[in-house]
């Protein structure tokens, strides 16, 4: 069956919405506050096949991997009132705190699809309050580890795989309460594509799967098309990886042929002892995220989208590593780096459309006091975003692979027992340029309890770069009490230690001559002036 344009088009907005309903009950179910004020989760439809057909507009390093842990769940043969769970980051997942659920969803005991949710979970146990220890050196360290798992048998809940889990995290009423709104979200899934079939009927439905991933991967392909050939290159680094701090190197060569794109991370670094390793689904995801962001973020997210692109990367290497590997950093910091990387190489091609650095780190802070009645708390921080080619960066704000909001100083402060003390815009700390690179954020809390504290971030020590002559943005810095520490800790604190993160703001973009003095006045009378405090 072909669908004429308007009924395609209607139908894509159904399905779409479908995965954004998925969202709306994920957040608002949720108990969380990681979830329900910051929204770190993301919701997707998928077809009997197993190909992505429409995702809600969440997490960038989630919605790339989502594919991986169907594939994974579809190699069980999963049945009609099954629905599976699964973090485990060498069969389908990201890193552990990721725990994502895979819904068949049938329609007269035939699968049509398949709905998929993934909620980042404040604990899922290991050796801190929080699942990212710094110093992690196995997977076994950083928690409960799930390959795909029959959670729901016969529309129930089993009873025995729920409580086997529960056992082996902290904060259980949180993670109950927030594994069954990921489970609320798939049953909206179900409700509203069997809905939509009653409507429009199956075989209308599955037309509208082929129609609209037909549609995206002609819409990429007329972009990749507009690029020149070429074999284009880029060179980053990272400051270590927890247990050593020597600089760790990523290269990446992509390969623009007509209307496909290859993207080769050949020369990138051997897998790390720390945890920043990253399984290969991240560095794709990354990769999908900086084709949508230098092409058109308007083509619908889909599987179309990314049949013309290939990633690869050595076995065994950093973006690709063998088990036991420690993979928490993997995903949240060297996702973000991977983006820098790929995105240098495209600014070869097609310069007018890749902004100066962003702050290239989630800037991630953990929080959480040991036992079973504890808490945890965890935050990505924001900072700034690098300048464009025709505009200044954007200051405090989530870059790259998340797209989370922040938790506001009313729901942190209600949630824990924390302070808020300061959380500002970092004056000067966007590189100068004809545009200015988005300001860091400063983020101080003094904690009431004693606790522990979990730090992964990167731009410490190497600054986001500036582009076409503009300066490089600040580099960030971590404190507790006042005195700085590594990019990369795990310390336990007594109650009334203050904690501080100042992220990295954006580079520059152009010759710092040529800003308008006005500009340069404005920015004085807001406090966002380039010179540094």
């Amino acid at each position: 069956m072909t669908l004429d344009a308007v009924t395609l088009e209607v139908l894509r907005n159904r399905l779409e919405g479908i995965a954004e309903e998925m969202g709306h009950v994920l957040i608002h179910g949720a108990y969380s506050p990681n979830i329900k004020e910051r929204r770190d989760c993301s919701t997707a439809l998928f077809d009997a096949e197993g190909r992505l057909v429409a995702q809600a507009e969440h997490i960038p390093v989630h919605l790339g991997a989502m594919p991986e842990a169907v594939r994974a769940v579809r190699k069980h043969d999963p049945e009609p009132g099954e629905e599976y769970v699964l973090n485990d980051p060498f069969t389908g997942g990201t890193h552990l705190p990721d725990v994502t659920i895979v819904a068949p969803i049938d329609v007269d005991g035939e699968i049509l699809g398949y709905g998929v949710t993934r909620a980042h979970h404040g604990d899922v146990g290991g050796m801190t309050p929080g699942s990212m220890p710094a110093g992690a050196t196995e997977i076994y360290q950083e928690g409960l580890r799930l390959p795909p798992t029959r959670l729901v048998v016969d529309g129930e809940i089993d009873s025995n795989v729920l409580e086997l889990v529960l056992a082996n995290v902290r904060n259980l009423a949180e993670r109950r309460a927030d594994l069954r709104a990921q489970l609320a979200a798939t049953d909206r899934a179900r409700d509203r594509v069997r809905e939509l079939v009653a409507e429009r009927g199956r075989a209308t439905l599955e037309a509208a799967f082929d129609g609209v991933i037909e549609y995206s991967r002609n819409r990429i392909e007329a972009e990749l098309e507009a690029i020149p050939d070429g074999v284009y290159r880029g060179r980053d680094w990272l400051e270590g990886d927890g247990v050593e701090e020597s600089k760790i190197p990523l290269q990446v060569a992509v390969t623009i042929d007509g209307t496909t794109v290859d993207v080769d991370f050949e020369g990138t670094a051997d897998q790390v002892a720390g945890n920043m390793n990253a399984p290969l689904a991240v560095a794709r995801s990354a990769v999908y995220f900086v084709l949508r962001a230098v092409t058109d973020p308007d083509i619908p997210p889909n599987d179309g989208c990314y049949q013309p692109v290939t990633v690869r990367a050595p076995e065994g290497s950093i973006l690709d590593p063998t088990p036991p590997a420690a993979v928490v950093g993997g995903n949240v910091e060297t996702s973000q780096r991977v983006t820098d990387v790929v995105l240098s190489a495209f600014a070869e091609a097609i310069p007018e459309r890749v902004p100066a650095q962003s702050q290239g780190t989630m800037n991630n802070l953990i929080i959480g006091s040991r036992g079973a009645d504890g808490f945890t708390y965890y935050e990505t921080i924001g900072g700034g975003f690098g300048a464009r080619p025709d505009r200044d960066g954007v200051d405090g704000i989530q870059v790259g692979m998340t797209n989370t909001l922040n938790t506001p100083i009313e729901a942190l402060e209600a949630a824990y027992p924390m302070r808020v003390e300061r959380y500002a815009l970092r004056e000067g700390s966007g590189g100068d340029g004809r545009y200015r690179g988005g300001l860091g954020l400063e983020r101080s809390i003094t904690v009431g309890v004693d606790a522990t504290v979990s730090l992964l971030t990167e731009r410490r020590r190497l600054a986001p770069r500036g582009a076409k002559g503009g300066a490089d943005g600040a580099t960030g810095e971590n404190r507790i009490d006042g005195e700085e520490v590594p990019a990369k800790t795990t310390v336990d604190i007594e109650a009334g230690t203050t904690v501080t993160v100042e992220t990295p703001g954006g580079g520059g973009y152009g010759d710092p001559g040529e800003r308008d003095s006005s500009a340069r006045e404005r920015d004085a009378l807001d406090g966002k002036s380039v010179d540094r405090k």
